[in-house]
């Protein structure tokens, strides 16, 4: 297949170069396929045994697992019993100061569909938790703090030894904090102040912060930066650091973090003299596949080549209409120990009806989401057909949403066969929605709401939402009970956890423990209508959790 693919994008060159009429667009998606291909072949001979290095060993890793380039699993398997012994070697400590070493490893594994919660015994996650050390060595600590833990949609892990327990929201919050006056970042600058801003830095700020957009100070923080980037960018296309000259890895950065934000390759914002990111890139790559620092520089330079080699898989993959490089739901599993379940195999315990639905319309996507933050999550879910867009053809993520299509959206997330069961007097058997309805009811999901009724079309708000999911994750066999003390922690973070009702309040607490409701939150508001964007995000986190997508 991978000898088909090659031979089919030099047949594409050469047809163009013969004068063939072909869409610009399959011979652009053609070429960056090619170079991704030539690149990886590059990398997978040069980096013949990967290490727990920042060259040669997780960037190289995270690069091919994420390209789809033909890679043993064998490969990978090296990779990880490497990572094992060296775990064990260090006693689970990669680093006293630099936790960027954990957050490397943490991406690296979840690409290979590894757990990174239980390395030989260790868990790496729990050094995130640790907000004080995390951030010691400046931006860079937030920064991939949040692009591992989101990598795989990790629950903040707790950390006891820590003096102060890091939240998503903090790191969020210490990345604003530091953005300069002209709207970009660096790696030590004061928030607010003159200082120039770093492309490299601004770019991975934003691969952090994309997650975080539907909050209005992150959507204003991003669009200065883009706007910074932009002016910072030369009449060549390529970006020039605060400590090198126009360089590769440069232009990598801000590549994916467009790619990472839905921004297209092609954005006028980003075209200088008819020349993208993607052709300024290509600009330092040498006939064997490497990459050069700078333009001048002579023969290679491995971290630019695996900088590189990611930047094109970003591109690549975002032409391809796939998760972005981050967004690893989609991650490879290579087998072996350390491995996570088969994505869709479920949890043990699950109940025997539930299965995982299959993605029957992979380039779903909807006009209206293109830089939404919880566009990972609606693509999901509308390629297996479990949520569905509005009249027009757009997904209007910011309406409300009946309790009955609710109800409909938990029974296909689950894979369950709609029965009208004639359960509530307020569900007419002929109405499309007693099917789901009748089988919610069947299964302990849903309830009434008195009187023998279902109350089908009345808006459904955030705590009965919780309420549904946290039961529909019991089925799924996740443990959802909590004890009083447990549930008072997790809910008096937030400043209106008196207004939750006593009967929603341990399902509350459950998804926000999950992490199926974003703890960044800081009100429950448990009586508004929901967003039809933040059930897609709570049905996607809940199904991931119970490993049926």
């Amino acid at each position: 297949m991978k000898v088909m693919r090659k031979a089919l994008s030099v047949l594409i060159v050469l047809l163009l170069t013969m004068g063939t009429a072909i869409p610009a667009i399959a011979a652009d998606k053609a070429a960056l396929q090619s170079n991704v291909d030539g690149t990886a072949a590059y990398i997978y001979k040069i980096v013949a045994n990967p290490q727990v290095e920042s060259v040669g060993g997780e960037w190289a890793i995270i690069g091919l697992a994420r390209s789809g380039y033909d890679v043993p699993d064998t490969y990978y398997q090296n990779y990880y019993a490497t990572v094992e012994a060296y775990v064990k070697e260090c006693k689970g400590v990669l680093d006293e100061r630099k936790y960027t070493e954990y957050s490397r490893v943490i991406v690296a594994l979840t690409s290979i569909g590894k757990d990174p919660a239980n390395v030989a015994g260790y868990n790496l996650l729990t050094p995130l938790g640790d907000f004080d050390k995390t951030i010691l060595q400046g931006l860079n600590g937030p920064i991939w703090a949040l692009i591992a833990l989101n990598s795989g949609s990790y629950t903040m892990p707790k950390n006891v030894e820590a003096k102060t327990q890091a939240t998503r929201q903090m790191y969020v919050d210490e990345i604003l904090s530091r953005q300069l006056k002209n709207g970009g970042w660096s790696l030590n600058g004061k928030g607010g102040g003159s200082g120039a801003a770093d492309p490299d830095i601004t770019g991975m700020a934003l691969q952090a912060l994309v997650k975080y957009v539907n909050q209005d100070s992150v959507k204003t923080a991003v669009d200065k930066a883009l706007s910074c980037l932009s002016g910072m960018q030369d009449s060549n296309g390529g970006f020039s650091s605060s400590w090198s000259e126009s360089s590769s890895e440069s232009v990598v950065q801000v590549l994916v973090g467009l790619c990472e934000l839905g921004v297209s390759i092609d954005d006028s914002r980003f075209v200088k003299n008819g020349k993208t990111l993607t052709d300024k890139l290509l600009t330092y790559r040498n006939s064997d596949g490497s990459f050069k620092h700078t333009a001048d520089s002579g023969g290679n330079n491995q971290m630019s080549t695996e900088q590189a080699f990611y930047g094109l898989v970003a591109a690549l993959r975002a032409e391809e209409g796939k998760n972005s490089l981050y967004r690893m739901s989609d991650a490879i599993n290579v087998g072996g120990t350390g491995s996570k379940p088969a994505t869709g195999a479920g949890l043990p315990g699950k109940n025997a009806d539930i299965r995982a639905m299959p993605v029957a319309n992979p380039d779903m996507t909807f006009p209206d989401i293109g830089s939404h933050a919880n566009r990972t999550a609606i693509e999901a879910l509308s390629s297996r057909s479990i949520i569905t867009g509005m009249d027009g053809g757009i997904f209007a993520p910011h309406r409300t949403m009946t309790r009955a299509e609710f109800a409909a959206i938990i029974v296909r997330g689950l894979g369950l066969t709609p029965k009208t069961n004639n359960s509530f007097g307020d569900v007419p058997s002929g109405q499309w929605y007693a099917p789901y309805i009748g089988t919610a009811s069947d299964y302990g999901i849903v309830n009434g709401v008195g009187g023998n009724n279902f109350n089908p079309l009345g808006t459904i708000t955030r705590q009965e939402a919780a309420s549904m999911v946290a039961k529909a994750a019991k089925l799924c066999g996740m443990d959802t009970s909590m004890d009083d003390a447990a549930i008072r922690d997790m809910l008096a973070q937030f400043g209106d956890y008196i207004t939750v009702d006593s009967w929603a309040r341990e399902s509350v607490a459950f998804c926000y423990s999950e992490d199926i409701m974003d703890q960044a939150d800081l009100d429950i508001l448990p009586k508004t209508a929901i967003k039809r964007c933040e059930i897609a995000q709570m049905v996607f986190n809940m199904l991931g959790k119970a490993n049926l997508i």
